[in-house]
């Protein structure tokens, strides 16, 4: 039985668990594990011991002095507490942090299984990162499996259906299934051709998730600016070289395409309730549209670039139209009416010789004369009227070209 001393009872308690090793491209899973430690200044409480589940010619010992005095440090998995309190919900994190196990695997699950029953844990979540073909330049894809399908349905989550070789993520979140105790992994994607640690992108999207999962706001700290200078660092590598930034766009364009139906509706507003409780009721931007230059057009922001990025396509579209582009179409309407009034003269004109003919019919000789002669004045006005409708014709021409 495991005796816990100095841990006080727990409110709502959840387990966030990570492992470094094969589950953990990038080091987002373990990172993103330590920050809440970090943040929420966890306190340890218990240690697996490391003989009975490392082998240390994989994991190696390291050694350090303190005060002059050398002191080596085991591999193991550490188990810690938090509160997290943000002022509007408190619960209890139980963190386990550790390194994937070299050996006996299931008695390494069934102690932490131990440890979650003692401690009263209502859920297990398991942080894990994957190498996948996904661009560096979009948002992280962290998917949210479980293997209860009752969880699946209750928390919009997917049933797990892989079939493969698996690593500790996948044996725990078994164990857990089996054990009763509801269990969740959240896993990000990071970019193969960028595996290196650290990938705080990744660990933000994570954290972002895990937020959404267990209820609770986690403070962020300096993860943004550390994300947003690692994708700058990717970008400007990446314009070094034509062949990366080529393949980059080949999976921006396969990732734009399969994501396209579902740029509306549970996503988008998932993202506009983080954004809520974000703001900390600072008002957000007011009106305008984001332009390729970062800016706001017919918003507070700075004046934008004349054309906007598409985001089904990819490609630009035209801006919307400005005071210039409306005095440019009042003056194509005036040539309009114009034209409408050089057809009024024409039809007065046609009018004009229709009455001298009847003229000619009902007048004696003398008056059919002068009625011929009125005829061709009035062909003769309606010949000078042509030539202004012609001219007209060709400035309404001209002016759909510009």
């Amino acid at each position: 039985m495991i005796e816990l001393e100095g841990v006080p009872e727990l409110i709502d308690p959840v387990m966030i668990c990570a492992f470094e090793g094969w589950n953990d491209a990038g080091d987002a899973a373990s990172t993103a594990v330590g920050h809440l430690d970090r943040e929420w200044k966890g306190e340890v409480f218990a240690s697996l011991d490391a003989e009975d589940y490392y082998d240390f010619q994989v994991n190696r010992p390291t050694v350090a002095l303190e005060g002059g005095v050398r002191k080596i440090t085991w591999p193991t998995t550490r188990l810690s507490v938090v509160r997290a309190d943000t002022g509007e919900k408190s619960r209890d994190l139980v963190l386990v942090r550790g390194i994937e196990p070299s050996m006996r695997w299931r008695s390494f699950c069934n102690e932490i299984l131990g440890y979650a029953h003692e401690l009263g844990v209502e859920m297990v979540v398991i942080l894990g990162a994957l190498l996948g073909d996904t661009p560096h330049t979009r948002p992280v894809p962290v998917s949210g499996v479980t293997s209860d399908p009752d969880l699946a349905r209750s928390l919009d989550l997917e049933e797990t259906r892989y079939e493969g070789p698996t690593g500790i993520v996948g044996v725990l979140q078994e164990a857990c299934t089996h054990a009763g105790v509801p269990a969740v992994s959240l896993w990000a994607a990071v970019p193969h051709y960028v595996s290196q640690p650290p990938n705080p992108k990744a660990t933000l999207a994570l954290l972002n998730r895990l937020e959404d999962l267990i209820a609770v706001r986690i403070p962020l700290g300096e993860l943004t600016e550390d994300s947003r200078a690692w994708q700058l660092g990717v970008d400007q590598l990446a314009a070094e070289d034509s062949e990366v930034a080529e393949y980059v766009q080949s999976l921006e364009e396969a990732r734009d395409t399969a994501e396209l139906p579902e740029a509306s509706g549970e996503a988008i507003a998932r993202e506009f309730e983080r954004y809520l409780r974000r703001r900390d009721g600072q008002p957000g931007p007011t009106g305008g549209h984001a332009t390729e230059s970062g800016g706001l057009e017919g918003g507070t922001g700075a004046p934008g670039a004349p054309y906007l990025r598409d985001p089904s396509s990819g490609h630009g579209r035209p801006r919307k139209p400005s005071p210039k582009d409306e005095v440019a179409k009042d003056d194509e309407v005036a040539k309009e009416g114009d034209a409408e009034e050089t057809h009024g003269a024409e039809g007065t004109g046609g009018g004009a010789e229709s009455e001298a003919k009847d003229a000619d019919a009902a007048k004696d000789e003398d008056a059919a004369t002068d009625g011929a002669k009125g005829a061709d004045d009035g062909q003769g006005a309606e010949d000078r009227d042509g030539s202004p409708l012609d001219g007209g014709g060709g400035d309404e021409d001209s002016g759909s070209d510009r």
